[in-house]
């Protein structure tokens, strides 16, 4: 049984209604999937009462036997706005923050990581190299760091796992799903944990993401 919180339908970047995904996510044995579409100031007011609609509805589905989050991945949004734009957030009733990080492969504003952890999002994703500074940070405000299964960020896995294992941050992995076939599997899983070179097992970051989700889902 697979948690995924990080994941993107046709209301941003991905290419299923939020309905489909849960689906793809139900078939593939999740228990747990946030659809978390990219937003920033132009477009939040437009996505978030779409993802709160369909997590309704599934809500209301008996026996679906799968948890559906509604959340969003703040990105590209200015660092010195950052604040303002998640206690905005925060103002809604979506239960999930995550926050696109400073990756590798694109053009993130610098300080993205830094600022994101000080509004106290829930997930920074891809963090790239993140430095030692903001790993502290992070583990200081709760915020949870990803392990990604995405082509790209994760080049900065192994980094990733290495500073969040001196520091204690806790750990989870996320899809960052846009298609169908990136749903978690078990070979993508074992695939993962052997380049960043875990000894552990998935439980090890499912438990990670299962009190992030009874958090959440608490508030509010």
């Amino acid at each position: 049984m697979f948690i995924d919180l990080h994941t993107h339908s046709l209301f941003s970047d991905g290419i299923l209604l939020p309905s489909e995904l849960v689906y793809h996510a139900k078939n593939a044995h999740y228990k747990a999937i946030a659809i978390t579409d990219h937003v920033d100031c132009s477009n939040y007011d437009f996505v978030i009462p779409r993802i709160i609609k369909i997590a309704n509805v599934m809500s209301k589905i008996k026996n679906l036997g799968i948890t559906v989050i509604p959340g969003v991945e703040i990105t590209y949004v200015p660092p010195e706005i950052m604040p303002e734009f998640v206690r905005t957030l925060r103002k809604t009733k979506i239960k999930l923050i995550v926050a696109h990080g400073e990756t590798s492969v694109e053009p993130v504003p610098e300080g993205t990581n830094c600022a994101a952890i000080k509004a106290k999002v829930d997930i920074l994703a891809h963090p790239g190299n993140i430095s030692l500074s903001d790993a502290i940070l992070a583990k200081k405000n709760g915020v949870y760091l990803e392990i990604t299964t995405r082509k790209g960020h994760r080049k900065t896995n192994k980094h990733v796992f290495d500073i969040a294992k001196k520091v204690g941050n806790s750990l989870i992995i996320n899809t960052d799903t846009h298609l169908p076939e990136d749903l978690l599997d078990k070979n993508k899983i074992e695939e993962l944990l052997n380049e960043i070179g875990c000894n552990g097992k998935y439980e090890e970051f499912l438990k990670n993401s299962e009190e992030l989700v009874s958090r959440i889902l608490k508030s509010k």
